[in-house]
This record gives C-alpha cells, structure tokens and sequence, in this order.
C-alpha cells in the first residue's frame, strides 16, 4: 500500500511533478474538507496516476480512489484518460460529490458484499456457483472479505495473487473433520498447477467486483483491471493421454447396463457429465441432441451425431416418455459423483492405466474427431464454444500434426528428384 507524504507538495505543473521521486508514495494536494487529489508515479518514464483521496472519520488513514487517468506528464492533457491538474482537481471534487463510496446496510461496501451480490445474482441466472462459493469461501474472504471495494489497489491484488501460488492446495476432507492439504508446490508442474488454479480464482473475484462496477456501486474497475493471470499454465498435453478407438472398445466391453449407455453416450457426443445427466427423452430431436443447460452458453446448442450415434440413441430412447431423464441409474438420475468409481473399475477392467475420467471421455471424443480431418470451427460448435481458442489450447498439438498430415498428403508431387549438388 503507499505511503503519504508529510509535506506540501506541488503537483499543479508539469515540472514540479517531474521533479517528485518516483516510488511508492501518493503525493497529496489537499481539496479541503478531508480530501486531496492524490498523485502516484512508481517510475520516472511513466505517467503518474490521479487519485482521489478521503479521510475516514474515526480512522487514522485515507481511502483512494482511482479517477481512473494519469497525468499529463509526457503527452497532453484530453479531458478524459489524460488530466492536467486542474481538471484532476474538478474531477475528484465531482467524484466526492457524487460518487461517494457505496455503503451497504452495515457501512461501506466490501470485498464481502460484492462476492455475495455476485453469488446471488448467478443464482438467479440459473448458473452453478458451487466452485466459486469455495473459492470465495477459501481463498477470497477470508483475506480480502473486509477490505472496502474503494480501497482495493493493484499492488495489493497482486501481493495477494501471488501469496496463493506459495499455498498448498486443499484435498477433499470428510465433513467435521480437519481440512487436509497436499504438499506445498516445489516441482514446475505443481507450481503450474497451482498458479492455474490461482487464476480461476482471481477470474471469480474479478467478475464479482465488475458486477458491482456495471451496478454503479464501485466508480472504477482500473485497480483490478490491471492484474493479469499468470500465463502458461495449461498442462501439456500428449496423444498418450487419449484413448485409440481399440481401447474405447474395451471400455464399452468392460461395462454393461446403465454403466454402457453412459459411456457410450459420452463417446458419441463429447457432452459434459452434468450435460448428460440432464438430458431428457425429448432432446434426441431430428438426429441431434440438444444440450438446454450447459455449463459455458446460455442458449440451447444442437451436438451433431454419426450415423452409429443416431442409431445409438434412437434406441436408448424408442418408447419412452418424451420427459423422462435419457440416461438413469437403477431406474434414477446420475448424481454427481456416482460415475467415478465405477469409471475406475471399468478402465480396470479393460486394461486402461492410468483410468480415465467421465470428463476424459469428452477429451477422447475430441482427440479422434479432429484426427479424422473435422475442421476445428465445426468440433469447436459441437462443443459448445463461440469459437476455436479453447479447441485450439487444448488439443493444438491435434490440430497441427493433422494439418501437417493433409498438406504432406495433398501437396504436389512432380516425379523429378534434383541432383545434389556436386
């Protein structure tokens, strides 16, 4: 957090501002009434930053708020990203006018109330929140629940990102009991790993806080805007870890009954567990499934089929009731665990180690789609994305060593080998 200064400073020209040493301090000029226009400049070839800074009654510090500009220090002033002093100064006196910090019930607005405002407004969407009530549970709350929205700086999100990788990751602990960890990252994989699931959290908390932006309860998104997730941190991915149409074969052989047509419907589709879960009779509608409700889309999307996945599917639902759930356990729905160990002894079974996953079959669904030439806009449609950059992050090897394969096959040969040189 920076540091004020203890004396009056200049900031009203250019040259006065220049003069300042560049390092973590905010710079005040007093707007009277508990307020200053503050000003922050961290290196001497950058622009510094606009703030407006008050005075807490009963609390020995100010809070800031960015006017989200910086200064006129190296390119001329235009009235909006870019503010000399004086229209600084009009902006942070109508900001403490009208923008004051958003109170709720219990005083100022909180990291807290914003991560519950967006819980809730998911709810009513109809969307899954389980994982990012964990992580606001976990990760969120309890370091950043009561800091106040207004008071939330770049250098502090990022401290607070950055102390998360150092963490170990939770494991699943039976309720009542103590929480069980696993070892602290060391290897490159497991700081990969972890530095991954760092940003789905900083991703959860950067949606509740721009909700509360686009609400009109925060007056500015430049704070955390700033703060970028860790790049390069999606675990390579080998052909080995797909499973050959040979050993999708055995997996169909080592099961049976209900157990079988989950699989299969999996293999046939590339769906999602909780997709398949929620399918009913109805949705095998002219030789297309139609997924409803969908993890990534907010639309009903048509998962074209094979002619073998029509055939499969027609069956799995001749005579029954068109609102019945497609796929059942013992006469009920899946659940969302039920799948796992039964997945394990089947790949077991069929002689697959390591076993995969229910959400690995999707992988494998994609795996042979793409080596059997499908362009990767129409599997990137089936999958229920709005364009290739996921498709293309995950299974890029695929993709370019099937592209190299087409040009390799389709390219001109002229039957005339050139000599080597002598």
């Amino acid at each position: 957090m920076a540091r004020r200064n203890n004396g009056p400073i200049n900031l009203s020209t250019k040259t006065s501002r220049a003069r300042l040493p560049a390092k973590d301090v905010m710079y005040r000029h007093s707007l009277g009434e508990g307020r200053h226009l503050g000003y922050r400049k961290r290196k001497a070839t950058v622009a510094g930053l606009w703030f407006l800074c008050e005075t807490v009654v009963g609390v020995a510090k100010q809070h800031r708020r960015s006017l989200g500009a910086s200064a006129d220090d190296f390119e001329e002033a235009n009235g909006t990203t870019i503010l000399n002093f004086s229209q600084a100064t009009q902006k942070a006196l109508d900001m403490a006018k009208l923008k004051p910090a958003a109170k709720t019930a219990k005083g100022p607005l909180t990291v807290a109330d914003v991560m519950d405002g967006y819980l809730e407004h998911q709810r009513l969407e109809g969307k899954p929140t389980a994982d990012a009530e964990l992580r606001i549970r976990t990760d969120i709350v309890p370091t950043l629940g009561v800091v106040r929205v207004d008071a939330l700086t770049t250098n502090h999100l990022k401290k607070w990102r950055d102390a998360l990788v150092k963490l170990p990751a939770r494991l699943r602990t039976p309720h009542g009991q103590k929480q069980r960890y696993k070892a602290p990252p060391e290897t490159e994989d497991a700081l990969r790993a972890r530095r991954a699931s760092v940003n789905r959290t900083l991703t959860v908390l950067r949606a509740g806080l721009n909700r509360a932006f686009r609400d009109g309860l925060v007056h500015s998104d430049v704070e955390w805007r700033r703060v970028k997730p860790f790049q390069h941190v999606d675990p390579e991915r080998d052909d080995d870890k797909f499973l050959t149409v040979a050993e999708c074969q055995r997996l169909i052989a080592a099961t049976d009954g209900d157990d079988r047509n989950l699989v299969m419907a999996a293999l046939h589709s590339g769906c999602r567990y909780g997709e398949l879960c929620n399918l009913k009779v109805k949705d095998f509608y002219n030789e297309c499934i139609v997924v409803r409700k969908s993890k990534t889309t907010k639309t009903a999307r048509d998962v074209e089929l094979s002619e073998e996945a029509v055939a499969f599917f027609a069956r799995l639902c001749a005579g029954r009731p068109a609102g019945e759930t497609m796929l059942l356990r013992a006469g009920e729905p899946w659940g969302k665990s039920h799948q796992a160990r039964r997945m394990k002894a089947a790949c077991t079974k069929a002689g697959i180690s390591p076993p995969i996953s229910m959400h690995g079959l999707r992988h494998v669904y994609c795996s042979l789609v793409l080596q059997a030439g499908t362009p990767l806009l129409a599997l990137a449609r089936n999958l229920g994305h709005k364009d290739t950059r996921m498709v293309e992050r995950v299974y890029g090897h695929l993709a370019k060593k099937l592209n190299r394969d087409i040009i390799r096959a389709g390219a001109p040969r002229f039957g005339i080998m050139q000599e080597a040189a002598e």
